[in-house]
């Protein structure tokens, strides 16, 4: 099993120093983003130098790649921002091509036009839907040409906000590129004990099947993200529908300091030996 963190949660735009904490943290790949090379998260271009470097600092740090971020409000209200989202995502998918990255990471997104992962009460009429699945349409017509895969992650205040609704889209898009990331805080509110365990039973029952990549952060019960193992998540059921998946997926954690990465990495795999 791998085990990896979003490289963000490392300051730098140095791919050799933020990869070198990556390891240093007791990681063994992650989710890059393109802010650690010194671009936006959307660049508009991605040189080949700098694709040299990432690659250099892969090799050097002995930290894999699962997985690159490629996240635009895909039913923005202004399609200009889609556009852009676009636009980036083609530039996204010939670096992920270049660099042996099978996973782009997308958001399936919000009316609410300030944050794309904000909770907006049109978010679940048919005209956001309409747009979600002209774009991800688009999206996948990119994913395919430069052989690559999208995941998409259900999230409460997204369209897609849901197990089923992730279904819903899968059976939609038929497209063997599209992809689940599964992250159980996103789909719990409060629920503990047997219904925590039914739901996130229920989410591997729906998209089992598509899932690519597992996020392992933690919430409150007051739904503060915290850092993995400090909150109500229960891992290691999570770990155990995992392990029967019968295929690698890697484990990505976020939603932490820096400074809890060591520790959280330790816990991740001690809660993985022993679940199921």
């Amino acid at each position: 099993m791998q085990f990896g963190i979003f490289a963000k949660t490392f300051d730098g735009r140095d791919p050799h120093a933020v990869l070198k904490a990556v390891a240093e943290a007791g990681y063994g790949t992650c989710q890059y983003n393109m802010a650690c090379s010194g671009l936006t998260s959307l660049p508009h271009e991605v040189d080949t130098d700098t694709l040299n470097d990432i690659a250099k600092a892969r090799t050097a740090s002995g930290v894999g790649i699962a997985a690159l971020s490629a996240t635009w409000n895909m039913i923005h209200p202004d399609r200009a921002v889609g556009d852009a989202g676009l636009r980036s995502l083609n530039v996204l998918a010939v670096a992920a091509r270049a660099l042996q990255i099978p996973l782009l990471t997308l958001c399936t997104g919000s009316r609410n036009t300030k944050d794309q992962w904000a909770h907006h009460p049109d978010n679940q009429t048919p005209e956001a839907w309409k747009d979600l699945t002209r774009a991800m349409a688009q999206a996948l017509d990119v994913a395919e040409r430069f052989g690559v895969d999208l995941g998409v992650e259900p999230e409460h205040a997204n369209v897609v906000d849901s197990a089923h609704v992730a279904r819903r889209l899968l059976n939609e898009m038929q497209s063997p590129r599209l992809k689940i990331v599964l992250d159980p805080a996103n789909l719990i509110t409060s629920e503990t004990g047997q219904a925590q365990k039914d739901l996130i039973t229920a989410a591997f029952d729906l998209t089992g099947d598509a899932v690519a990549l597992a996020h392992a952060k933690d919430r409150a019960a007051d739904g503060k993200v915290v850092a993995a193992g400090n909150g109500i998540v229960n891992f290691p059921h999570l770990f155990s529908k995992l392990k029967e998946l019968g295929r690698d997926v890697p484990i990505i954690t976020h939603g932490l300091h820096s400074t809890d990465a060591g520790p959280v990495s330790l816990f991740l795999k001690t809660t993985w030996e022993h679940a199921g």
